[in-house]
């Protein structure tokens, strides 16, 4: 990944379609995997399609129509296999939960433990029949051809910037004034904000690899946080009335309530420092890393 990405001695739209094309090899060998786990293959699919639907949004005024086109039926594909990774989250959450101590018996929780991998086998049997698999080569075979078509040549680095700065402003916008008090809902878009700009930012890398190293590590700090909350929200979930986790609503109710605080707190903590610059000025530190590399 740390070669890959825009560089001030090539064409940017060279590095563009590189970048593009990279991300597909990753998500082809998580669709034909034969040797990967339906876990495995579900975790990698998705995280494939997350930095192509990332990459997408900011390709779409670039390239028009057909980018959005792409991004829509990338996430269509990845809502289908949404209920494999909400079956992982909550074991992922449960895992969490352990680290609250005396809050959650070894019994209690090798019962909850068992009872969800049940759930996320059941998921995954679905979510990976045949067809799926073949639908996901498909996808991926159809955005290679478009990625192919692409009219990049007068692409500049401007354009790139823009997009970013689009990207950093909206997940700035977002960010509550009391973090205790934002809701489930709200926390979950500024993820998904945060897990854009975490897989944009690595197009900029080359121009400056310490600084884009450490935004996107902070980035990634972020959306773990984050996204260890929204887990422990699907796990509240199953607590619901005629849900797996139904009959330990009542025991698991404040060990969840205690560790989203935590995270939300660490959150704003982290969210604070990446976020620190006025999107202007975000904007011009880009251009300034471009107009440095092209001056070497």
């Amino acid at each position: 990944m740390a070669k890959l990405g825009l560089r001030a001695d090539r064409a940017v739209g060279e590095g563009l379609r590189e970048f593009a094309r990279d991300i597909l090899a990753e998500g082809k060998a998580a669709a034909s995997g034969r040797d990967m786990s339906d876990a495995s293959a579900v975790h990698g699919f998705r995280k494939a399609m997350k930095r192509w639907r990332a990459f997408l949004r900011l390709m779409t005024p670039i390239v028009g129509p057909d980018s959005e086109h792409l991004r829509i039926s990338a996430r269509d594909l990845a809502r289908e296999l949404a209920a494999a990774r909400d079956a992982h989250a909550a074991l992922d959450a449960l895992a969490d939960l352990a680290k609250v101590d005396g809050a959650l018996s070894p019994r209690t929780l090798a019962t909850l433990e068992a009872r969800l991998k049940a759930v996320r086998t059941e998921a995954e049997l679905v979510a990976l029949a045949p067809a799926m698999r073949d639908r996901m080569r498909a996808n991926i075979e159809e955005a290679g051809r478009a990625v192919t078509h692409w009219m990049l040549d007068a692409t500049t680095f401007d354009q790139v910037a823009d997009g970013l700065t689009v990207a950093y402003a909206r997940a700035r916008r977002l960010l509550p004034a009391d973090w205790a008090l934002a809701d489930d809902e709200t926390l979950h878009e500024i993820r998904a904000r945060v897990v854009v700009q975490r897989y944009q930012m690595p197009l900029v890398q080359p121009l400056w690899p310490r600084y884009a190293k450490l935004w996107s590590g902070e980035a990634q700090r972020l959306r773990e946080r984050l996204g260890t909350h929204q887990d422990i929200t699907v796990l509240a979930a199953l607590t619901a009335s005629r849900q797996p986790l139904a009959r330990w609503r009542t025991t698991l109710a404040p060990v969840i309530a205690a560790r989203k605080s935590v995270h939300a707190v660490a959150a704003s903590r982290i969210a604070g420092r990446l976020f620190a610059d006025k999107p202007k000025a975000y904007r011009q530190k880009l251009l300034a890393l471009w107009a440095s590399g092209r001056a070497l």
